[in-house]
């Protein structure tokens, strides 16, 4: 049973983030660490969180084939200790998130577009909510096929661009964060999971939460999930689509990448990923980073 001696730094706080040595942007490098001494390796081994404008990964493997008298010492491989068990949001916290809609930025964006009825046909089936942490935010709550409630994402947005506000930081957060739940051992699922109990159609998987909810509108055909970002397609994630019929519909510069993911996850032959945005995209989009929905609303 393998141990690996080097882990990326756990997230505690912006100041365990550094500055990217690839593409120089600030507070978004993840550093490699030696479990055993809790030190860093070498400033430029880790990983750069902008996948897809970045790319940047430097592994303890690689900086150690480079520097081979820097070889790290044999360990004693040690048995990992047994697993924490799932945590879960309180049903109370979710349904107070399920009202003031009329503050919801997202909301006032959405009715803007698809008007009252469809509106709140969303609301109703993706079960939307409301946060205070900033004014105007949405919560985006993963609800696994049993019920069961992961946690919340928190999201700020434009009302009118219905663009993520990301000035002057990302307006990114989380409810179990936010409600300081100690020790809460979080196992992330698919945005839109609970939809599947109840479905037979064909599945499928954007990134963000806002473009499934958009998409839905346009192609109901589908059952529209999100993973909530480029790298979090895992294989955790993917055991409820075993038996499914499974479409993945990158953002612009990431087919390759979710391509990949699928052939690691040994789903290539269940999974089907569209090249339609990549078949579309002009330069300008490209460089914009458009997804399924910026197409589907222009």
């Amino acid at each position: 049973m393998n141990q690996y001696r080097y882990t990326l730094e756990p997230y505690k706080g912006m100041k365990t983030r550094y500055t990217c040595p690839n593409c120089g942007k600030k507070k978004v490098f993840s550093r490699y660490i030696d479990i055993e001494t809790q030190q860093h390796l070498e400033h430029h081994v880790g990983r750069c969180s902008r996948e897809v404008k970045c790319g940047y990964h430097y592994t303890p493997k690689q900086f150690f084939q480079d520097s081979p008298l820097d070889k790290p010492k044999p360990i004693q491989l040690v048995p990992p200790a047994p697993p924490l068990p799932v945590s879960y949001i309180g049903p109370s916290v979710f349904r107070a998130s399920l009202k003031h809609y009329e503050a919801n930025h997202l909301v006032r964006f959405l009715l803007n577009h698809f008007g009252d009825v469809i509106t709140h046909e969303l609301i109703r089936k993706y079960l939307i909510g409301t946060s205070k942490h900033w004014s105007g935010a949405t919560v985006f709550w993963q609800i696994d096929q049993q019920a069961h409630i992961r946690t919340g994402k928190i999201m700020l947005y434009n009302p009118t661009t219905g663009k993520r506000v990301k000035e002057p930081y990302k307006h990114i957060n989380w409810v179990h964060k936010v409600m300081k739940i100690p020790d809460f051992n979080l196992q992330q699922c698919f945005f839109g999971e609970h939809l599947l109990k109840t479905t037979n159609k064909p599945i499928a998987i954007v990134e963000s939460e806002k473009t499934a909810i958009i998409a839905s509108v346009y192609l109901p055909e589908f059952t529209w999930l999100a993973a909530g970002s480029l790298s979090s397609l895992t294989a955790e994630k993917c055991r409820v689509l075993k038996g499914r019929k499974v479409i993945l519909w990158p953002d612009l510069n990431a087919f390759d990448k979710w391509q990949t993911r699928a052939e690691l996850l040994g789903m290539k032959d269940a999974m089907v990923v569209s090249d339609f945005l990549e078949k579309q995209a002009s330069e300008a989009d490209r460089q914009k980073g458009f997804d399924l929905a910026d197409y589907l609303l222009r």
